[in-house]
């Protein structure tokens, strides 16, 4: 695997993660309901999604996919080449950043067995998960297939986008 092809494969990774995050995001928000949800006491843990460093989040995530990408170099080629490569992906992001965190982290096997979080409370981030993996993996796939330079420059865009939102809000909130 030559330097081009990991500068590559990081930058799809990235946008990649940063476009499903945002996309996640903005249907935990709107759809399911993150904005009471966290207000609740059961999740009074986590910071009002209008603050100020919640809006920073989306743009943040650059960092994350760079992070992420790093991770996946050495599987980079089982996901690339082989066939269901990335569903395979798919199942590993799940099964690993959900199910099987270490720790006792909401809707995780240890979350069931050690916190006192209600089980709808437990499963309430399910939905945005599995909705992240499919765009994630989509996004991903897609790169991968068409490897088309028009693609790269939406996710120039895309990425510029979301960040630029991103630092809007956090700005606003502050």
């Amino acid at each position: 695997m030559n330097k081009k092809d990991i500068g590559m494969f990081i930058w799809r990774v990235s946008y990649s993660h940063l476009i499903a995050y945002f996309i996640a995001g903005i249907f935990a928000v709107m759809v399911m309901g993150y904005q009471e949800h966290f207000l609740s006491e059961t999740l009074s843990f986590m910071l009002p999604v209008n603050s100020a460093i919640v809006a920073l989040g989306p743009g943040l995530q650059i960092f994350r996919g760079i992070f992420l990408s790093l991770v996946l170099i050495p599987l980079k080629n089982t996901f690339t080449e082989e066939k269901n490569g990335f569903a395979k992906l798919g199942i590993l992001i799940l099964g690993l950043s959900l199910f099987l965190t270490i720790g006792p982290t909401q809707g995780s096997f240890d979350g069931f067995i050690y916190t006192k979080i209600p089980f709808m409370y437990q499963i309430l981030g399910y939905p945005e998960a599995f909705l992240y993996t499919l765009i994630f993996i989509t996004i991903l796939w897609f790169s991968y297939k068409k490897q088309e330079r028009i693609l790269d420059i939406i996710a120039i865009f895309a990425v510029i986008i979301i960040c630029t939102l991103s630092i809007m809000g956090f700005l606003f909130a502050a």
